[in-house]
């Protein structure tokens, strides 16, 4: 946790009126620091053999005026041990770039086409009235006749990164990092349900209760209801 969310949560959750630089003089006193912020080592690549390629419609606008307007998604891998062997599971999540909340997830231990229809569908689940532009990297799974079909089912606009532009899918990169800054970098997972509860207790914990300055020092799942509350 780095300077500038201790002073948050001093202020949100203790009343305690203290501005940045006199935290991070305490802090730098004291040796404390966040996480180191990896950069991503590259982008997914386009699909060989793609059966539907959308234009990118989102053109890196991420403000959103509605909840539901504009969804971002992307899988991420994590890594547990068992003795020397080294496995692999896959963390598919779809995010709102109005309040920046998780609208739905799933965990796997494959990267695969239902991987990524069950993440959909979750989120339709949860938000059956929901209609947004949706925007994703190239990756097979985005480009399938089965997802573009799911997409046209539920009257979604499809959206995509173009070719080695991470920075198209910005909102969502950033995301990876803050889990992983947070909740995996550091760690040594050795059993495959632990990293999985992990996983699901820091999206819990970030959807609602960790604050965000872009929301005002809100959570995304407080600032979500205080629209539709308003609404």
């Amino acid at each position: 946790m780095g300077y500038r969310r201790i002073r948050d949560k001093l202020s949100v959750d203790h009343g305690m009126a203290v501005n940045d630089k006199r935290v991070l003089r305490i802090c730098r006193s004291e040796q404390i620091q966040s996480t180191i912020k990896w950069r991503p080592k590259s982008c997914t690549r386009s699909s060989r053999n793609p059966d539907h390629i959308a234009k990118n419609y989102l053109h890196r606008e991420f403000h959103a005026v509605a909840p539901n307007e504009k969804w971002l998604t992307d899988v991420t891998e994590f890594k547990y041990y068992i003795g020397i062997e080294v496995h692999k599971i896959y963390l598919s999540a779809i995010l709102d770039l109005y309040d920046r909340r998780i609208v739905a997830f799933k965990i796997s231990d494959r990267n695969d086409n239902p991987l990524i229809m069950d993440t959909f569908d979750e989120a339709v689940r949860l938000e059956p009235d929901a209609h947004p532009l949706f925007h994703s990297d190239r990756g097979f799974q985005y480009t399938s006749r089965q997802f573009y079909t799911r997409l046209k089912e539920h009257h979604m606009k499809q959206s995509m990164s173009r070719v080695a532009h991470c920075i198209d899918n910005g909102p969502m990169e950033g995301f990876w990092g803050i889990l992983k800054r947070e909740m995996y970098y550091g760690n040594r997972f050795e059993k495959k349900k632990e990293l999985m509860d992990a996983i699901t207790n820091y999206l819990d914990y970030y959807n609602n209760r960790r604050l965000q300055r872009k929301l005002k020092l809100m959570t995304p799942m407080a600032y979500h209801d205080q629209y539709i509350l308003a609404a």
